[in-house]
């Protein structure tokens, strides 16, 4: 494959698109630590590290409810299209969404706009489809490239791109926010290399990005497409089951790294930009690892095994984290996470193999979507617990998501039990 053909796939737009994430997470932590800080300053005179935190993970609460609230109709409607042949669509618009987003937070750091006006930026780029539906997208143009054999290693190949583009940008983007001048304020150069990145996305996707027939149609014909469950039940039960696991394990990995984002900025840790940076770099390390683990083990364990090896990991360090009072603690609560990325993608490889090519769009959507409404309770769940438990135990959230994961193993062990038994009846059929 050449160069020229490279550039023209959809992991390139995965590539720089999560540059782009990566410069503009850490701009948002450091803007809404600093704004937040100055806030309770001028209302108590001097602040406690209670308050600080109060004010921040309330402002991440009604910023998160917001990012998954409103992409959940557009988000349907763009997947619709996409499994229409519009494959571009659910990719590009989306983009259009995180581009004027992006430029939301510039003008908050250049123009010293308030705060609050990025809970404008986050309903636009909802109202554009947000992650859900760009995430979709690009999972079905992977899908229908692949053969159900090879997708899961496909998926996590897309996820390990996605992974060190976001490893490479968090370990620039601390040292790139401390960098100002007299002209331009600390925050502006990371946030707009961000906004850069995206527009250079957006066109990229619009004009080079290639989508051949066979991922426009999927590899069945018209007249082999039988809709979105397969012909008998045992699909959607499956296909139930697996929605029960992931949303399950989304809820437990969502909800405690909402939360880290603000624990991170408290005592005993109490980071700088820079320390934010590293931190959000050994969270992308868990791409790699999982990438890897995948290619290894993928060789003697079925996919099931493989979502629970992940979920287990997760939990493991998850619990850990709870515990942490120091930054070398931190990372060696993020190592035993090594494999917490492996079960999303694998869980989204399985949901298409009970389906046809042409209704890929829509399954995957509308797990991102269920993933969508369940935040719409985690969100305000974990944000109080934590607050409640600040002045006890602060990491008592982490523990909570350590539960949660075990729990989410359940389903997806009954699904393993199931397609061990197709298995043997298909084996028992053919002879």
């Amino acid at each position: 494959m050449g160069l020229w053909s490279l550039v023209k796939r959809i992991e390139t737009v995965v590539l720089i698109a999560q540059l782009a994430s990566a410069f503009f997470d850490t701009g948002l932590q450091m803007v809404v630590k600093e704004r937040c800080a100055n806030a309770t300053d001028s209302i108590n005179g001097t602040s406690t590290v209670d308050s600080r935190q109060r004010a921040m993970t309330n402002f991440y609460m009604t910023y998160n409810l917001l990012a998954k609230f409103t992409p959940i109709i557009p988000a349907i409607i763009l997947a619709k299209i996409g499994d229409r042949g519009y494959r571009k669509i659910p990719i590009v618009i989306p983009l259009v969404g995180y581009l004027l987003s992006r430029a939301v937070l510039l003008s908050v750091v250049m123009l010293g706009w308030p705060l609050e006006a990025l809970y404008g930026g986050v309903v636009l780029h909802g109202l554009c489809g947000g992650f859900c539906s760009y995430w979709a997208g690009v999972m079905a143009l992977v899908s229908l490239r692949s053969t159900e054999d090879d997708r899961s290693v496909e998926m996590m190949r897309v996820e390990l791109i996605y992974g060190l583009a976001g490893l490479v940008g968090s370990l620039a983007s601390g040292h790139l926010f401390q960098l100002y001048t007299a002209t331009f304020k600390q925050g502006s150069l990371l946030v707009g290399l961000s906004v850069f990145f995206y527009l250079v996305c957006l066109l990229h996707s619009t004009f080079l990005l290639h989508i051949n027939r066979a991922q426009v149609t999927g590899p069945e014909s018209d007249n082999e497409n039988q809709g979105l469950i397969s012909h008998n039940s045992r699909s959607l039960v499956n296909i139930a089951l697996l929605f029960a696991g992931g949303i399950l394990y989304d809820v437990a990995v969502g909800g405690g790294m909402e939360i880290l984002v603000s624990f991170e900025m408290k005592e005993p840790l109490n980071w700088n930009a820079t320390q934010v940076g590293y931190g959000n770099a050994a969270g992308f390390m868990v791409f790699l690892t999982s990438f890897f683990g995948v290619m290894v083990m993928s060789r003697w364990v079925s996919d099931v095994s493989l979502i629970i090896i992940g979920m287990l990991s997760f939990a493991v360090g998850i619990y850990f984290m709870a515990f942490v009072t120091e930054t070398y603690m931190f990372y060696l609560a993020r190592s035993l996470t090594l494999f917490a990325l492996i079960p999303m993608p694998t869980i989204r490889s399985l949901l298409s193999k009970q389906v046809k090519g042409s209704s890929y769009g829509i399954l995957l959507i509308s797990l991102q979507l269920s993933f969508k409404v369940a935040s719409l309770a985690y969100t305000p769940i974990y944000t109080r617990v934590y607050q409640a438990t600040l002045d006890w135990i602060p990491g008592f959230v982490f523990t909570l998501s350590s539960i949660i994961t075990v729990l989410a193993t359940i389903p997806i062990s009954v699904v393993g039990c199931r397609l061990s038994k197709r298995n043997e009846y298909e084996r028992i059929q053919g002879d």
